[in-house]
Parts: structure tokens; sequence; C-alpha cells
């Protein structure tokens, strides 16, 4: 059993990501990319006022999202996002039921596993920060342009919290309003 109690409080975002650093068998740029995709996943959740099963879940899909990559690697020879998709979701499944989620919050967090690549169709503030801190870790990762991440945040980002921690990571002073009506 992977679950631990502390002072009588399940810690399953805690469980989990000790469970996907053994996971990631030494991995430092999965296991680093997950946790921060993790950290800011959960600050904009908080700070947008997230109730608490959608922060868990939220939490819970931050950490093992990329769950697919080593199996893309292996299988694909890259860890295109449609890869990551595509295999994500069994993966997933798999890694929750040593966590004891219920089947609802099971199926979110694959769902969500399954398409944080995907930028349109959108159904929920937890995608929607998902994709946000997702983004937020791979423009560092990637060298994304400031452009580029510019128009990221005009055409995808939508919370107020996720907004302005794209601007300050990356030094933007532009205003998506201003950007929007040009």
């Amino acid at each position: 059993m992977y679950i631990r109690s502390v002072k009588g409080v399940v810690m399953k975002s805690s469980v989990a990501i000790e469970k996907m650093i053994e996971f990631y068998g030494g991995n430092l740029h999965d296991i680093n990319h997950f946790l921060k995709v993790y950290a800011y996943a959960k600050t904009i959740g908080e700070l947008e006022k997230l109730d608490i099963k959608t922060q868990e879940t939220l939490e819970l899909a931050a950490v093992v999202h990329d769950i697919a990559c080593p199996l893309c690697r292996e299988k694909y020879g890259s860890t295109n996002g449609k890869y990551q998709e595509a295999e994500g979701g069994a993966l997933t499944m798999q890694f929750l039921r040593e966590l004891e989620c219920d089947a609802e919050m099971t199926e979110r967090i694959c769902y969500l596993v399954s398409h944080h690549h995907t930028y349109t169709g959108v159904d929920g503030v937890d995608y929607q920060i998902l994709l946000e801190a997702d983004f937020l870790v791979n423009a560092d990762e990637a060298d994304i342009s400031k452009e580029a991440i510019i128009e990221m945040m005009n055409r995808v980002f939508k919370t107020e919290t996720g907004i302005c921690l794209l601007k300050s990571v990356y030094g933007l002073s532009e205003n998506k309003k201003e950007k929007q009506s040009s």
C-alpha cells in the first residue's frame, strides 16, 4: 500500500510524487519537469481558489501528466504530445489504482493526461490550469521565443494567475487585452 497517513490526512499528491520519482528511475529531466509542472499547477489552482476535489484532481494530473514519456521514447523514439496523449490514459489508470482514487477522479485525471497537449475543447478549470502549468515549464525547457510565448498567452492562457506568472517568469510587459484588440 502506497498511501501514507499524516495525522489522519491522506496525502495522495505526496505519495504520487514519490511513486513518479521511482517510476522515472533516475531520469532527472523527467523528474524535474513534472515537479515544476506540479508546483505551477498547485500554485495556480490555489490562487484561483479551486474547490478541494478539483485541486486534488489537478495536482494528481500534474504529477502524472507525462507518465507516457518513457514508453513513447522506447516505442516511437519520440515524446511527441500526440504519442503521450495516446499512451498516457492506460498508464495513468494503472498508476492511480494504487492511490485508491475514486472512479470519477480517476476518469478525469486519465482524460486530462490524454489531452494535455490539446489546446481546443478545454472543458474545465483543471484542464486549463494543467495546460498553463505545462507551458510555463515547456517554454523554458524548449527555449521558446518571447514572441511565441506572447502568442500562447493570448491564444491559450485564461486564468489571471497563469497570465501573471507567465508575464513575471518570462519578463513580459505585453498586456493580453491590448494584444487581442490590436
